[in-house]
């Protein structure tokens, strides 16, 4: 078997084995195979796809390339989710106690943020002392324990997703549907995890700008998921504004812990109810979604959520003091304001550039390796249909650098459209792949 003939054969439209495709990433993630062969066979891949037979057999190639979980241990059916991404998105920080609450093992292997803002690993590490490098055994033993641990990707999950990415990022191969699908499930198959709910964002803050490529993604990784002997759901939502209002590493913390304590913002608190009542119907926990959100607002209600949170929070060092302290989660040194420069109703919050204002002030990053600052961010203070007058406050700008909070300012000015007309509201989710029940 040779690399160039498999090239050549993906060049030509043709279908690869299982075999083919395990020689081709093995053989590449132990440089056996050169970066130009497989950045060949990746543009190949973009123009001629792969079926669904091939992306699983991807998915699987990379998951095992490295170290897998195995959870079978712990003797229950274990719950994972997984969100494409977007500006404000703190749903893992609720939903998984949510869920652990009712009774159904969460075990979340979490990558740190890339982009506009931290990751969840990112996020709860903003939180003292908290820590999220756990070895697998701890992992492992926290969810047994405690229904519930999050915990940093290792350097030996899934290398050679990492080696593939690095070259997709160079040679303009990264938007595929199918190698996008097969790098995400790598991660989730290597957790370990039987049922994962794979939240697919779409619109300006989103990877996926259009409903038809979100679609096109949750239904190719529901594929993969049913290929590889997992129970999976995907739930397209949306990403045309901010969800909630926080958008920032330790003002997501803060907001996180409001929704649990039932005082947050309804949209990220809708949400959150309605995708955990999908995982616990995924689960087996609950006959259907709706009997899952009711059973989820009754743990939020009586507390019992907020205490799974701080359970987790305990027992990986964190300082559980800042859940009713925020004085204790990292603050930044100026706020400042921006406001209404006239009256009307809020069209558009360009989501994008609120992103990118977030990480102008250090709230995301732009390469692996670099800091990010905890206390900065944004708190928006209205949504997209809000009426305005002239001079109301749009939003607060929590920054450590003039300079930055300056730019970051005009630039998050430039995000609103005020309208004379009140627009259509937008949807929280447009659609689930399978529709349920699968």
């Amino acid at each position: 078997m040779k690399a160039l003939e498999l090239i050549i054969k993906k060049r030509e439209g043709q279908s690869l084995s299982v075999e083919e495709i395990n020689f081709l990433i093995s053989k590449y993630d132990k440089g056996l195979i050169p970066d130009y062969q497989i950045a060949a066979f990746l543009m190949a891949v973009y123009f001629q796809g792969l079926n669904s037979k091939e992306t699983a057999a991807l998915t699987a190639a990379l998951a095992e390339s490295g170290e897998m979980l195995d959870l079978s241990p712990l003797g229950k059916l274990v719950a994972d989710k997984h969100s494409s991404g977007g500006v404000g998105d703190k749903t893992t920080l609720v939903l998984a106690p949510l869920v652990a609450a009712a009774g159904v093992p969460v075990a979340k292997v979490s990558g740190r943020g890339l982009g506009f803002t931290g990751g969840t690993v990112d996020k709860l590490e903003s939180i003292p002392g908290f820590s999220a490098e756990l070895p697998l055994e701890r992992f492992i033993e926290l969810v047994k324990d405690n229904n519930l641990a999050i915990m940093a990707q290792t350097e030996r999950m899934t290398p050679a997703d990492k080696k593939l990415y690095a070259l997709r990022d160079v040679t303009g191969t990264v938007e595929n549907i199918s190698l996008i699908a097969a790098s995400i499930m790598s991660k989730k198959i290597a957790a370990g995890a039987g049922a994962i709910l794979l939240d697919v964002k779409t619109g300006q803050g989103s990877f996926m700008k259009t409903r038809e490529e979100a679609f096109h993604l949750a239904e190719t990784m529901f594929r993969i998921g049913k290929e590889m002997g997992r129970k999976i759901i995907s739930v397209v939502t949306d990403m045309n504004q901010p969800l909630g209002f926080a958008v920032g590493n330790a003002l997501e913390v803060k907001e996180a812990i409001s929704i649990l304590k039932g005082e947050g913002p309804p949209d990220a608190e809708k949400l959150c109810i309605i995708l955990g009542g999908y995982l616990l119907a995924l689960a087996d926990k609950v006959r259907n979604p709706e009997e899952g959100q009711a059973e989820l607002r009754k743990l939020l209600d009586n507390g019992a959520a907020l205490e799974k949170f701080k359970q987790m929070i305990s027992s990986q060092g964190g300082n559980v003091q800042c859940v009713d302290d925020f004085s204790l989660l990292p603050q930044a040194k100026y706020i400042e304001v921006i406001k209404a420069p006239k009256a009307g109703y809020i069209r558009e919050i360009d989501t994008k550039r609120v992103g990118k204002a977030a990480a102008t002030l250090g709230a995301g990053r732009s390469y692996k390796e670099e800091e990010i600052d905890p206390s900065v961010g944004i708190l928006l203070k209205q949504k997209v249909g809000d009426e305005v007058l002239e001079g109301d406050i749009l939003a607060h700008i929590h920054g450590n650098k003039e300079d930055l909070l300056q730019t970051a300012c005009k630039d998050l000015l430039n995000a609103f459209t005020i309208s004379d007309e009140k627009p259509e509201e937008l949807p929280l989710v447009y659609g689930v792949v399978p529709p349920f029940p699968c």
